[in-house]
């Protein structure tokens, strides 16, 4: 936190009479900037901190990440969080999740927002679903891990927006059931407070052409 920066600028100006003069001597803009320089470093290492963590849970094949310009885009499997047409998050999930909202803490200023994004899939490749079954349990999905992270990091909760999108944003078909398996998932997208911002079809077109 800014208290810890300043004890560590006054480590390297112990001549100095105050933080007042620290700021004026080393950077005219003040600590606060000095302070937001090192999160805004601390965001670009974010991607590896969160893959530390999935290794350490050998998670390696229900969550997938993605470091692009400015964001970090994760996606989990549904059997990560939940049993089926369940949104109760199994505890294998709570224990990956704790550690992502505790490294979140240490970036928690240079976050722009947090969007937890829950998908189904269609059960039938021809019939789509129950419209308020399938709505329904997209959201309650993204809302539960939304406030999950919340009661476990230091971001602001303003910043952690949950969305459904039911069936709605496959990222394959529905025609066989290791396809309709990768549709169910739970997505976090991360971005940093100075990126541009793009749609979710440009995130994942992005995504798509830095992998082919």
């Amino acid at each position: 936190d800014q208290s810890k920066w300043i004890m560590i600028v006054k480590s390297f100006n112990p001549d100095a009479v105050d933080v007042s003069q620290i700021a004026d001597e080393t950077n005219p803009d003040g600590v606060e900037e000095m302070v937001g320089a090192v999160e805004a470093d601390a965001f670009d290492e974010l991607y590896e901190s969160l893959k530390a963590a999935v290794d350490d849970a050998s998670m390696n094949s229900e969550v997938e990440l993605f470091k692009g310009d400015g964001y970090t885009f994760i996606t989990f499997q549904d059997n990560v969080f939940f049993d089926g047409d369940s949104s109760v998050i199994k505890q294998d999930g709570m224990n990956v999740l704790a550690q992502f909202a505790s490294i979140l803490s240490g970036v928690k200023d240079s976050v722009k927002e947090i969007q937890v994004l829950g998908h189904t899939a269609q059960a039938d490749p021809v019939i789509p679903n129950n419209p308020e079954n399938d709505r329904v349990l997209s959201c309650e999905r993204a809302a539960r891990v939304a406030a999950f992270i919340q009661q476990r990091t230091e971001v602001s909760p303003d910043k952690i927006v949950p969305m459904g999108y039911g069936q709605f944003r496959p990222v394959a078909p529905f025609d066989t059931p290791e396809n309709r398996a990768k549709n169910r998932r739970v997505e976090l997208l991360i971005t940093k407070s100075d990126a541009v911002e793009h749609s979710l079809e440009e995130y994942y077109q992005m995504m798509n052409r830095t992998s082919e």
